[in-house]
This record gives structure tokens, sequence and C-alpha cells, in this order.
């Protein structure tokens, strides 16, 4: 089992240089014993991929990934050579996380028609694998079209690890099928032993993305997450996930204490099926606790 982070982790918004932080901030993961770092997709913010390149470039040793990149509206070819370019910078360290995204947040944001979900995630997957495996593609599915006639590829880039942050049964039975694993943000460790782990076949990656903070002062911490999380109960994909777990509100799955809370908050997560967890949020108050966060739970990896 492996531990990691996602970031931006909630303390970058006072940097004068946001990329310059976050590769900072990639070195102290790894001087924590940290053994992953995951770069988060906005639609106007940081380019995961492309930070993801630089920080594993930056970093030797440290694998680097998308936590996660939405597939609407980027074309599979276009996600594909930026992949491609990322592993080839970072030595084989780079994996493509990337996810559906959510129909009433996107599409408004880009206002172009949102594709039929499962679908599209079942085609965007054989385009990537094609790429990947170094095939020549000719693709035409109902939401995605590509065609690449000879085989194409950027040297240093191949076998690229695809997972997907599938949480519902259908987007867990493509993902099983189709991707190396799969990348669930706030399935608790119920939801992720009764749902998630059942769907994906042994040997395939379950990584558990979790919010947890090392603090002396939790009760004051929880109350940013409360606000900061309050939006993901009107996601329709979160709140079923939420209810599989029993938990009226996301920041109810946030580990939030003192080493020991935190530490067997996270062990809960491997006991259920885990092969990895990442920790988001960890700097949500300060950097200082997102310092001490990484500290203690390096201690999880093996």
């Amino acid at each position: 089992m492996t531990i990691g982070v996602t970031l931006p982790s909630g303390d970058t918004g006072s940097a004068p240089n946001l990329v310059d932080e976050l590769l900072a901030q990639t070195r102290q993961a790894a001087e924590a014993g940290l053994r992953s770092v995951w770069f988060s997709q906005l639609p106007l913010s940081q380019d995961a991929i492309a930070v993801a390149a630089l920080a594993g470039r930056e970093v030797p040793g440290i694998e680097v990934g998308t936590s996660v990149v939405p597939t609407y509206p980027r074309h599979p070819l276009l996600v594909a050579s930026a992949a491609l370019t990322a592993q080839a910078a970072t030595g084989g360290r780079f994996t493509l996380g990337i996810g559906l995204g959510s129909k009433g947040f996107l599409g408004p944001v880009y206002g172009v028609e949102y594709p039929p979900p499962i679908r599209h995630l079942r085609e965007y997957l054989t385009v990537l694998k094609r790429v990947f495996a170094g095939e020549a593609v000719d693709f035409e599915g109902e939401t995605v079209t590509a065609k690449v006639p000879e085989p194409s590829t950027v040297a240093g880039g191949g076998d690229i690890p695809v997972i997907v942050a599938a949480m519902g049964p259908q987007a867990l039975r493509v993902t099983g099928e189709l991707a190396d694993g799969t990348l669930p943000f706030l399935a608790g460790p119920r939801a992720l032993s009764e749902l998630i782990v059942p769907a994906i076949p042994d040997g395939k990656r379950i990584i558990a993305a979790v919010p947890a903070v090392v603090t002396h002062e939790p009760d004051e911490v929880r109350k940013k997450a409360v606000e900061q999380m309050s939006f993901y109960g009107r996601i329709p994909s979160y709140r079923k996930i939420l209810d599989v777990e029993g938990v009226e509100h996301a920041a109810d799955l946030a580990v939030i204490g003192d080493e020991k809370t935190v530490l067997e908050g996270l062990q809960r997560y491997y006991d259920a099926g885990a092969t990895d967890v990442l920790v988001s949020q960890t700097g949500i108050r300060s950097a200082e606790e997102r310092r001490r966060t990484w500290e203690v739970i390096s201690s999880l990896g093996s």
C-alpha cells in the first residue's frame, strides 16, 4: 500500500507563482517520505498534466498523477498527447487520472452539449488505451471520433496507466473493464468495501482520496471543511456515495484531529480494500498543519 497527497491542498492563495509553489510542495512531500503527488484540474486553474510533468522532472523518484482531468470537453487525442509528454518528462512516473465531471457544473462553464456519461467514458478509454498501446486509431463512436491512421507516440512516453474517478455502478463497470484502477473521492470505508472494491478486478489500483488534517484545533478546522465542502452534497454522484456511507455532509468524511485520530482514520481505508490513499485538503487552514500532516501520514506508506 502507498500513501500520497493531492495538490493544491488549500494553502497556495498567497503564493506569487503557483507553479513554483506546487513544485516546492512536491519536494516537501518527497522529503516527508510520501510516495506520490497528484494534481487537481479545474476549468480555469493550473493545467494538471503540465504541472505533473514539471513536478515529476524536478523531484526524482516520486510518482505524479492527475486527480483528475475531466474528459469533457477535451478530446482524448489531446489528453493523450499531453499525457505521453508528461510520461516522457518524468521517466515513466506519470499516471493519468480522468473523471466524467458534473453536467450541472461543467455544462454551463463550456457551453457545449454534455455527452451521455457512461457511453462517453467507454469511448474515451477505448481511444486512450489504443493510443497508449502504440496502435493506429480508427474509431467512430456516438460521442468520440478519433482517426490516426499510423501508430503515433512520443518517444519515452509509452505505457501510461489510466485511472478513473468512478463511483457509480455503471462507471465502475467500464473502469474495471478498460482502465487500470479507480480513484474515488469521498467514498468512505463502507462505500469502498461494499460498492467499489467488488467492482474492480484484482490487481488493479483502488486509490481512495480522503480529506485529512492533523491539528490541535479540530473544531476550527472542521468548520472550514464544512464551509468549503458543502457543495459536494448538491452534486448527484457525490450525494449518492455519501448516502451509501450513511453521512449527511461531505465534511463528515474528513479525518481531522491528532496524530492517532488521523492515522487510525486513514487505516480504515486500507482495511476496506484501498491499495493507495491520497490525502487531500491538508492545507485547508495553514501550511504548518499541511507539513505536519504529511510527516505523520508518511508512516502509513510501505
